[in-house]
Order: structure tokens, then C-alpha cells, then sequence
């Protein structure tokens, strides 16, 4: 499938899904309704496009800080011959969500990591480079968020990335003049229960394309379809849990290019060009992370488009609404893995080869 085989209604139908998919008994139904078609095309429609990778998966996004997990942006350094190899090493890991080989700097792998609440950031990522046999490494937390909206406008085919400020759940905060506050203020742990775990486990997987996707996983947890919803509207509330939708492939959905455009910003006006920067919407992410002797670039920002001309136009705009200059484009050249983070899990313990290696290097970090 190609972006220019998509009809008019497959493009509704991601716009809807990926934004606010409806927690109800029937939801695709109600999606069905809302575009005038019947719920049996509508399936029809979604398993064509699951079966196309267009569309990944439709689940709960959870707030991966707040469920006490520890998260960061790696960048790898490799020589040709161990790039690929070691990305498919590191895709083994489950906190591993986003994973792409790109071009543009001496880092040519950059990767996500997430490790649940007992695990360690530092001593996940070396075992990484030295199994891998990465040349340099560096680990990039978020110092400040400013953004993360991801959303594509298929019918108008641009990104359309909205404000998600996660202190309130709501978005647009950057727009209404809200101060971006520091990684260590917004997303604090909440305390979760064994219950909280099953529920999630649940919750995280791809919905079935069946008429009544809630109802397995309500039995399965032992609830009704509506004590289900409460839950997870209690864990919205809780900000554990944004919203249901679906994760589309965005090369498939027809924004092929792909590039986190990286800023060198003077610390006095880091929150002001940040803020600026996350006003943009074509940048679907804007993050402050912390500089090095060999990397002096402080501000992140994600953006996708069609072509790599559009997203060096869309640099373009955001130099000249900041006044920053000093920029790279890394582009994306291998999409080795784009998923969600699988919570609560068995995986993370089989990532190590041995208990006794993992606790060894832990040790050599003391």
C-alpha cells in the first residue's frame, strides 16, 4: 500500500485512530458512524492496513516515568561493519522502543531505553556497547521536556503535532504560556500494585479487530467491560494512562523523511527557544538533553515530512523564529525499530545473558 492508494476514508479513519480512540464496547462502531461507512468495511479497511504496516498497533499509551521506569536517548558510535549487527543486538532489549540508524554526526545509531524500576540505566547501556562492540557511547536523559504530540494529518498530508504537556494531561501547554518545567519535576512514580501491573500488561497490547475488542481482556482480568473503563479512566486520571489510539508507520503513511534536527542553544535561553521550537507543528518532539565535550548540541527536535527538502525548510523556519543557527539534520537511513514500550515483563530479566555477568559489570560501575 502507498499513501496514493489510500482513499479518502483510509485517511480519516488513521487521522481519528491515532488521535483519541473511543473506550467504549463497540469503538469501532462508533469510528464507523463518525465516517459514514459500515463497522464491516471499516475492519476490512484497519486489517488492510495493519496487513500493510501502515497501521502497528492500536493500545493504551502509558506515561513510561510515572510508572517508575527510567528512560533516556543513547547514541552509539560503530564502525560499518558493527552497525547492523549491533542495532538487531539491541533491538532484543523491550525497553528499547525507537532504534534508527542515522546519518549526519559520529553517532550513527541512536536508540531509546527504558528499564523498570530496579533496573539501571548506566549499567543496561554498557553492557549494550560491549557486547556490541560500540566505539563511544553517550547517554542523553531529558533535562526539560517542552513537547511530545506526535500526529500526522493524512488528509492533509503534513504533521499536525500537538502540545502534550504531561504535568496535566492536557494539551497545548507550551501555546497557553506555560512554563516548561525539569525531568525531575514532571512524571513523578506513582505507586503500583500488582494489580496495576495486570492491568497494564493487559492493556498494553494490540487491540483484536473483532466488534468487541474490551471484552477478552476484561474476562481475562476478571471484570465487565465497564468496571474495565473505570479502571482505565482511573489511571487517566492518575495520568499513568494518556489515551488508547494507534501507532502508524510513518514511512508507510507517506512521511518518508525523517529527521531529529539537534540545536546548540545558550543555557540563558533555554527555555524561551525551547518553547518556541515546540510551537512548531511539524516538530512532534522537543526535549533539552545534556551537552559533552564532543557534542554541544542542547535541543532536540523531532520532525517528519514527505521529503528531506521539507523537513530542511521546516529547520528553516525554526531558525528563524528562534534565532539558532547552529543546527544538524541527522536523517534517518535504517528504521531498525519503532514500537511501545512493553511494561512489566519477564523480557527484561532475559535480555542478560547471566545473572552473574549483569551483577559482575554492575559492580565495575561502583
Amino acid at each position: 500500500m502507498t499513501t496514493e492508494s489510500m482513499d479518502i476514508t483510509d485517511r480519516k479513519l488513521l487521522n481519528v485512530i491515532q488521535s483519541n480512540f473511543p473506550m467504549v464496547e463497540e469503538p469501532y462502531r462508533v469510528v464507523a458512524d463518525d465516517l459514514g461507512i459500515g463497522e464491516s468495511e471499516l475492519l476490512e479497511r484497519l486489517t488492510e492496513l495493519k496487513r500493510q504496516n501502515v497501521v502497528r498497533q492500536v493500545s493504551a499509551i502509558f506515561d513510561t516515568r510515572r510508572l517508575g521506569y527510567k528512560t533516556t536517548l543513547v547514541a552509539f558510535a560503530y564502525g560499518d561493519d558493527d552497525l547492523h549487527p549491533g542495532a538487531i543486538y539491541i533491538n532484543r532489549h523491550p525497553g528499547v522502543s525507537h532504534n534508527y540508524a542515522r546519518e549526519g554526526s559520529y553517532y550513527n545509531l541512536w536508540f531509546t531505553l527504558a528499564v523498570p524500576p530496579d533496573g539501571d540505566l548506566e549499567v543496561t547501556v554498557k553492557w549494550m556497547a560491549e557486547k556490541t562492540n560500540a566505539i563511544e557511547f553517550r547517554i542523553m536523559p531529558t533535562i526539560r521536556f517542552f513537547k511530545i504530540g506526535v500526529n500526522f494529518d493524512m488528509v492533509k498530508r503534513r504533521s499536525d503535532a500537538y502540545n502534550y504537556n504531561p504535568d496535566s494531561g492536557q494539551p497545548n501547554g507550551a501555546a497557553n504560556g506555560q512554563s516548561r518545567t525539569p525531568a525531575s519535576d514532571w512524571n513523578q512514580a506513582q505507586e503500583i500494585t500488582e494489580w496495576d501491573r495486570q492491568v497494564i500488561r493487559e492493556a498494553q497490547e494490540d487491540l483484536p479487530l473483532v466488534s468487541r475488542p474490551f471484552d477478552d481482556m476484561a474476562q481475562r482480568l476478571g471484570l465487565t467491560v465497564p468496571e474495565l473503563f473505570a479502571q482505565l479512566s482511573e489511571y487517566q486520571e492518575r495520568k499513568l494512562m494518556r489515551r488508547f489510539s494507534a501507532v502508524l508507520y510513518h514511512r508507510r503513511s507517506g512521511f518518508r523523511a525523517n529527521a531529529m534536527i539537534v540545536w546548540k542553544v545558550p543555557p540563558e535561553r533555554s527555555e524561551e527557544v525551547g518553547m518556541i521550537m515546540a510551537e512548531n507543528a511539524a516538530v512532534t518532539h522537543c526535549y533539552e538533553r545534556p551537552t559533552f565535550p564532543d557534542w554541544q548540541y542542547s535541543h532536540f527536535t523531532m520532525v517528519h515530512a514527505p521529503t528531506r527538502d521539507e523537513c530542511e525548510e521546516i529547520g528553516r523556519n525554526i531558525a528563524q523564529a528562534t534565532g539558532i543557527t547552529e543546527n544538524l539534520l541527522l536523517y534517518s537511513t535504517r528504521e531498525y525499530k519503532k514500537t511501545r514500550v512493553r511494561y512489566f515483563v519477564e523480557d527484561y530479566e532475559r535480555f542478560w545473558d547471566t545473572a552473574e555477568e549483569a551483577e559482575a559489570l554492575a559492580e565495575a560501575l561502583v
